[in-house]
């Protein structure tokens, strides 16, 4: 007999018999591939690593939110390099999962009670109102809905109480920080590669599919990074760099100020070369905040001159206008620009359309999901261009000053809290979160930013930590007797 790959000359049996399942397995996967794209092809090859992944995450949960937050900075661009992968319904499945794992994790170990507390109960308040305008009178898809409450409540009280309840360490702070900082300075160092040799492909074929005319201005990228958008990027850039430089002036050793400074620095040109000029508000609002946190009347007026002083030399001036970045970024305090006119023009409209609805027109109703799912709708037709005046104008002027409210109780708090920890380094890095997230905050006026990835992740984990933090705080001294009523402090 002749020998072939499953016969051998001396004996007529079956050498290679463990062939044939690979074989008919790549077939199949092939044709699986051929009719239902590539996107379903990287999945079942990912499946058995997912399996794997799944099991770890149930037996350490915290991987799971660890995993989370990683995923927030690089799930744009996954969706974008993996045609029809629905990228942003994996931060569901993170954050569900991790739900599970906490919910049938083998020991009792994670304190259900350290959840019962008022930012926790915000969310839930937020998210009792989101589920209430499903009866709005307006009769919005029900679709849009669904899409829209992801980001708007959804993430919100799922990401506050697992973070409580899963970053029980003081360490945890550290590693959060370091992940965030990591990854927006890599986020950086990938923008400065996109300016200077051009989006690749899949970034290119994304751009021309719509976002080009917002994102390549008289001939020049606005830099996007591997994030959403160049207004995400650009604002999470912000909020990143003025973190940073707050850690820069801690209680740490020379190297590691060093090391903050640069990454900063190395952000902070991200920020720029973003095209976004709201941002700005991110840098402004964070410092601000650091310079009322630090209570100290030296350093807020020096903070003032210096800041006032960068704005002045921006608004007055023409100094930098040689670069297309600046020249940027000085429009954002050009009270006559054209593209804030628009804006203006755009709130009186809905304003004048929402007059007679206190509830809003619905969630769901604007943006993207509002030009999906609800065409029928005329609120639809106007770009809410700020998250403040998309809240506005799905939940009506009720719902927002709810939620305006409540995000002024939770930085208000959030204050209070610094205030009175006494650990140094845990007092700085407490101050970098808080600061951090009043400029996403703040930008959130001129552009949506506290309702997309990774903002929302890193805001609402640094609310998490903020309220844990007394636990990991220096005890407070003892008041002790030592004789007839006289006190001292042990």
């Amino acid at each position: 007999m002749e020998s072939n790959v499953f016969y051998t000359t001396n004996r007529n049996v079956i050498k290679n018999i463990w062939l044939i399942p690979i074989v008919l397995f790549a077939v199949a996967f092939g044709w699986i591939i051929a009719k239902m794209g590539v996107a379903i092809g990287i999945i079942l090859l990912v499946l058995p690593f997912i399996v794997g992944f799944v099991t770890l995450v149930f037996l350490k949960p915290r991987i799971g939110m660890f995993t989370y937050i990683v995923y927030c900075f690089l799930m744009p661009t996954i969706g974008k390099h993996v045609p029809g992968l629905q990228a942003g319904l994996g931060t569901d499945a993170l954050l569900f999962l991790t739900l599970f794992a906490v919910l049938f994790f083998r020991s009792d170990k994670f304190k259900f009670r350290y959840i019962n507390n008022d930012l926790f109960w915000t969310a839930v308040v937020w998210f009792v109102i989101t589920v209430l305008q499903l009866g709005n009178p307006e009769r919005p898809s029900v679709l849009g809905w669904v899409y829209e409450m992801r980001s708007a409540t959804l993430y919100w009280i799922l990401t506050i109480p697992l973070a409580i309840l899963l970053f029980y360490k003081k360490k945890d702070i550290n590693t959060f920080l370091t992940i965030i900082i990591v990854l927006s300075f890599i986020g950086a160092i990938y923008g400065v590669k996109q300016m200077k040799l051009g989006p690749d492909a899949a970034e290119n074929r994304w751009l021309e599919e719509g976002p080009k005319k917002t994102h390549v201005l008289f001939g020049k990228l606005r830099v996007f990074s591997y994030y959403s958008d160049a207004g995400q990027f650009g604002a999470s850039q912000a909020q990143i760099a003025i973190m940073c430089i707050i850690l820069a002036v801690g209680p740490y050793t020379k190297k590691k100020k060093i090391v903050y400074m640069i990454a900063g620095l190395v952000i902070m040109y991200g920020m720029l070369i973003s095209g976004t000029r709201g941002a700005l508000f991110g840098l402004v609002g964070g410092g601000f905040t650091f310079l009322i946190l630090s209570k100290q009347i030296k350093i807020l007026l020096l903070g003032a001159i210096v800041g006032g002083g960068a704005l002045g030399v921006l608004k007055y001036t023409t100094i930098g206008n040689q670069n297309a970045e600046v020249r940027r970024l000085r429009t954002s305090l050009d009270p006559k620009d054209a593209s804030l006119q628009v804006r203006f023009i755009n709130q009186k409209i809905l304003a004048e359309y929402i007059r007679t609805k206190p509830f809003g027109a619905g969630v769901g109703t604007m943006g993207t999901w509002g030009t999906i799912y609800n065409k029928d709708k005329y609120i639809s037709t106007i770009p809410p261009d700020s998250l403040y005046v998309k809240i506005w104008g799905m939940y009506g002027i009720v719902g927002f000053l709810i939620w305006f409210g409540m995000m002024m109780y939770i930085m208000g708090k959030s204050a209070g809290i610094i205030w009175k920890t006494r650990d140094p380094v845990l007092k700085n890095q407490l101050v970098s979160l808080c600061s951090g997230a009043a400029g996403i905050l703040l930008c959130s006026y001129g552009n949506e930013v506290l309702n997309a990835m990774p903002s929302e992740a890193v805001v609402y984990v640094s609310f998490a930590f903020i309220w844990l933090s007394p636990r990991w705080d220096t005890p407070a001294p003892k008041e002790v007797k030592i004789e007839e009523g006289q006190e001292v402090m042990a």
